[in-house]
């Protein structure tokens, strides 16, 4: 009858240790993959609006060389988005100038107005982008620390151990509860089920600068829209949006 109860008694600590291990770890591994779908969430955001601003922008510009400039200008380092194909693709052109008003008293303002609205976007785009970028890196960091301070409180190879002084006196005894347990069962199990941190945001999206308002490079802009629209034939934009 003792033995019984001590059996019960047992197997009620060890339920209570795994229950308590376990949930700890399926809350940790939600966090990541909830990481996981954010980081995902970002690029999605990240191709649809900063990178159809640029690629409107790299129809604007069309040239390789007014491309460049325009990313000087922008304090940019890498040609985000960017393929030949997209400057003379009508399919393309449609698809992101869709829906976009267009202004302007002659066909240079028009055509001026376009880049200039495009740009605020992409600014606004950007900061956004970057903002999500500063709260993943935060996530990250949260996770990490989970992480640490989960293994500081629940070493697997420590809990294994106790578990079996629970199943008895004898080092390798193996019961119901033991399942043949040797005494670096535990640090085998502990190095199968480690959970890895999360990557940093930085390792995994690309870290675009905050590019100047437009009031800061107005003119600098202008003239490459300027130049832009002269190479072009001066085109009117009424046409480029609705072909």
């Amino acid at each position: 009858m003792m033995q019984d109860i001590d059996q019960m008694l047992s197997f009620e600590v060890k339920k209570e240790i795994a229950d308590r291990y376990f949930g700890f770890r399926k809350l940790i591994e939600e966090d990541i993959q909830d990481y996981d779908n954010q980081i995902l969430s970002s690029f999605r955001r990240l191709e649809q609006k900063t990178g159809f601003d640029l690629v409107r922008l790299y129809i604007l510009l069309k040239e390789r060389q007014l491309i460049r400039d325009f990313f000087q200008v922008a304090g940019l380092d890498d040609q985000l988005f960017f393929d030949p194909y997209i400057t003379e693709s009508p399919t393309i052109r449609e698809r992101v100038f869709a829906g976009y008003s267009v202004h302007g008293l002659t066909k240079n303002s028009r055509f001026r107005n376009m880049g200039f609205d495009t740009y605020e976007e992409l600014t606004r785009h950007v900061g956004e982008y970057r903002e999500s970028l500063q709260q993943l890196q935060q996530e990250q960091e949260t996770i990490s620390e989970e992480i640490k301070l989960f293994y500081e409180k629940n070493d697997l190879g420590t809990i294994m151990g106790f578990l079996r002084s629970l199943g008895g006196t004898e080092t390798h005894k193996a019961g119901a509860m033991e399942g043949g347990l040797t005494p670096k069962t535990g640090e085998t199990l502990d190095k199968k089920m480690k959970v890895e941190p999360p990557q940093p945001v930085n390792d995994v999206l690309p870290d675009i600068p905050q590019i100047p308002d437009l009031s800061e490079v107005k003119a600098q802009l202008k003239t490459i829209l300027d130049k832009a629209y002269e190479r072009q034939g001066e085109p009117e934009i009424r046409d480029l949006v609705h072909p």
